[in-house]
């Protein structure tokens, strides 16, 4: 029964395309809006800072909603953009990195790492505790040499490397 729910489609080609075109417009109205604010005219001296990206962004939401017409337009081809199966693949690598990047603006990006280096290779990877943790630190220990020490590039730190003296 699970392998059949696996199989059924999460989005529909008609409802992405339709997404997508919607999304384009908002960005494209993003531009002409902001363009305009800066000056989207022609003066006596030339293009005001905004009038080439006010006719880009012009350009974009013309062309999304063409895009959105046509995906209207398009009938009832319902054929699948992403079945339930890849799209929990997908989530399944999609969820935890969001996770780190949220966590690195708290907390640096070392300890972050440790924990999602191990937990991908401890939970999709199945390898045992230890070589996990060897990775895990073993990775962020070399990185932490080539770009703090070597390369003098100083990464987000946080609470963990203040206590080392590390920052």
């Amino acid at each position: 029964m699970s392998e059949a729910n696996d199989q059924r489609a999460a989005l529909s080609n008609k409802t992405a395309e339709l997404a997508v075109a919607g999304s384009t417009f908002a960005l494209g109205a993003i531009v002409v809006f902001d363009s305009w604010r800066l000056g989207a005219k022609w003066m006596a001296d030339g293009p005001q800072t905004g009038y080439f990206p006010f006719y880009v962004g012009l350009i974009i939401c013309i062309a999304s909603v063409v895009n959105f017409v046509g995906a209207l337009r398009a009938g009832d081809k319902d054929s699948a953009f992403v079945e339930v199966g890849q799209l929990k693949l997908v989530l399944s690598v999609l969820v935890p990195t969001s996770v780190y990047v949220v966590l690195v603006g708290f907390l640096g990006i070392y300890v972050p790492s440790i924990v999602y280096i191990a937990f991908f290779m401890l939970w999709l990877g199945k390898y045992a505790w230890w070589k996990a943790a060897l990775v895990s630190v073993g990775t962020n220990v070399f990185f932490y040499c080539v770009f703090e020490i070597w390369f003098q590039v100083p990464l987000p730190k946080g609470v963990v490397e203040s206590l080392l003296g590390l920052d």
